[in-house]
């Protein structure tokens, strides 16, 4: 788990690093758009962290029943 994270922590970095010299988002940024849409993606991952988590403690509790 922690390298599933750990990969994902570099993914966004990465990405963040290449989004900041795009025109686009200076237009989104000043309309405030900008803040929309992060706070979608952050739904988004915090859904799937959740959701990843939730499976763990599925898998965790089948393995301990056997």
């Amino acid at each position: 788990m922690k390298k599933i994270l750990s990969i994902l922590a570099l993914i966004f970095t990465f990405i963040q690093a290449r989004s900041q010299d795009v025109d686009m988002a200076t237009g989104m940024r000043s309309s405030g758009k900008i803040y929309v849409v992060v706070a979608v993606i952050g739904v988004i991952f915090l859904g799937l962290v959740m959701y990843l988590f939730s499976i763990d403690r599925r898998v965790k509790k089948l393995e301990k029943k056997d």
